[in-house]
């Protein structure tokens, strides 16, 4: 209904009273009459803060518009309680209402017994369906597709074909593919609705049949759906099992809320936080996800502190150091998590055959260089000012110029070669990267500054 914001903080006024109020039934019927995005109804739902009271409300809005919302409510526990909250009868006729596909989503967040209270109360070819998807792992092709799709066979002409359709677009939502089988089901290619509507009724749908550019097994992970969606430009595929039969499709609203979810999952990694907490969760869950990565921290930052201690006589007698010692470190630091950011999301993106994902190492490694080249310049000016200030020795420019490039270039380095290597091994290069670069420009920039300084101001 709404399209604008102003629009929607003209609802946000006539709902908010209610919602503070608690009236239930007032508000139900308001929603109604606005028309209101199911997405827009869930974020009210997720506003009251309490279970009873959100049950309440889903039991008085529509069916169809309460089924919807709660698919739109954000994963987790919420919409877990409040489904397990509604009465069995009241939690089968939502999830009647829903696409297969989201009805398991949300089965499968549900506490055992409260799903089996709900599925008791199924008609026992929708708890069948919904009880062959959660077989799959719910990050993978199985647990996104939906088996609601329309399939022809090779053997009907255009004529029976389009009859076909008609009968099953009926009970199929948004298809945007035609796919055909043989007798066994396999799948043979999809045929465009156009050429079928355009094609003699007696031509054969096997004359029709086009090459699936992509099949999915039903074990592949989620976030390589996502990439494969995205390179050919796909609005669904289909997924098949080994011996090649239809089993389902996914479609491209499926795949959206998984590649934001993997995006976050990667950003959250990358800083060093655990993918189990959850951006909106408590304190509690961020202390159990964040704490262990410090612990690791902590001990990656003693070993490059002990390199500071080494020098310590160096400091001593070269007391300025200690004032450069964060300069240095924080631009390789910098340094390195531009690198880190820029590999991992090529990496991310890099789902092609033909794709070199080693080049980002000489890219990186040339980025440094240069870009070494230009700050340690710049810092050695700035040096060289605190030498005629201050009479500091002449030699310190050099001594900030080399070290502050040699750490730049290690940071571009390591930025591109530690996620690049991880990933070839086959480990999440998002997860321990930033420990190790931190760590590893740390280590290099306290040991070149107080090298070179060993050598040339002593």
């Amino acid at each position: 209904m709404s399209n604008g914001t102003s629009d929607m903080q003209s609802v946000q006024e006539r709902v908010q009273p209610l919602l503070d109020g608690g009236h239930v039934a007032e508000l139900a019927a308001l929603l109604t009459e606005l028309d209101l995005h199911p997405s827009d109804v869930a974020d009210l739902l997720e506003a009251l803060d309490d279970t009873d009271r959100q049950a309440a409300l889903v039991r008085a809005l529509p069916a169809e518009l309460a089924s919807e919302s709660l698919a739109e409510m954000e994963d987790g526990d919420d919409r877990a309680d409040l489904l397990g909250a509604l009465e069995p009868s009241k939690g089968a006729e939502l999830l009647h209402e829903l696409a297969d596909d989201d009805a398991a989503d949300l089965i499968g967040e549900l506490e055992p017994e409260d799903a089996a209270r709900i599925l008791a109360a199924l008609p026992l070819e929708d708890a069948a369906e919904l009880r062959g998807l959660l077989e799959y792992d719910e990050e993978t092709a199985g647990g996104l597709m939906t088996t609601e799709l329309v399939a022809v066979r090779a053997e009907m002409t255009a004529s029976q074909a389009i009859d076909e359709i008609r009968r099953q677009g009926r009970e199929v939502e948004d298809f945007y593919a035609i796919f055909v089988v043989d007798e066994r089901r396999v799948l043979q290619g999809t045929v465009p609705l156009g050429e079928l509507i355009l094609a003699d009724t007696g031509t054969p749908v096997a004359d029709l049949v086009q090459e699936v550019p992509v099949t999915l097994t039903a074990d592949v992970d989620q976030e390589e759906v996502g990439r494969l969606l995205s390179r050919y430009n796909l609005v669904s595929v289909p997924v098949v099992g080994h011996r090649g039969e239809l089993l389902g499709r996914i479609t491209f609203d499926d795949v959206i809320d998984v590649i934001e979810a993997e995006q976050t999952e990667d950003i959250l990694r990358l800083a060093g936080v655990s993918d189990e907490e959850e951006v909106r969760g408590d304190w509690q869950e961020s202390v159990r996800s964040r704490l262990p990565w410090l612990f690791v921290n902590l001990f990656t930052a003693s070993v490059a502190a002990s390199v500071v201690f080494a020098f310590g006589r160096t400091i001593e007698e070269v007391w300025y150091l200690a004032a450069i010692m964060p300069i240095i470190a924080g631009m390789g630091g910098n340094s390195g998590t531009q690198a880190l950011a820029v590999t991992v999301r090529r990496i991310a993106l890099s789902d092609g055959p033909l794709e070199r994902k080693s080049d980002a190492v000489g890219k990186e490694l040339l980025v440094g260089l240069v870009n070494g080249v230009a700050l340690g310049l710049l810092a050695a000016g700035a040096a060289w000012a605190a030498v005629e200030w201050f009479s500091l020795d002449p030699q310190l420019p050099f001594v900030v110029l080399f070290a502050l490039w040699g750490n730049i270039v290690v940071a571009g380095f390591a930025g591109a070669f530690i996620p690049t290597v991880l990933d070839r091994f086959g480990v999440d290069p998002a997860v321990a990267s930033s420990v190790f670069v931190t760590t590893l420009t740390d280590l290099c920039g306290f040991m070149l500054l107080l090298g070179l300084a060993s050598i040339l101001l002593l």
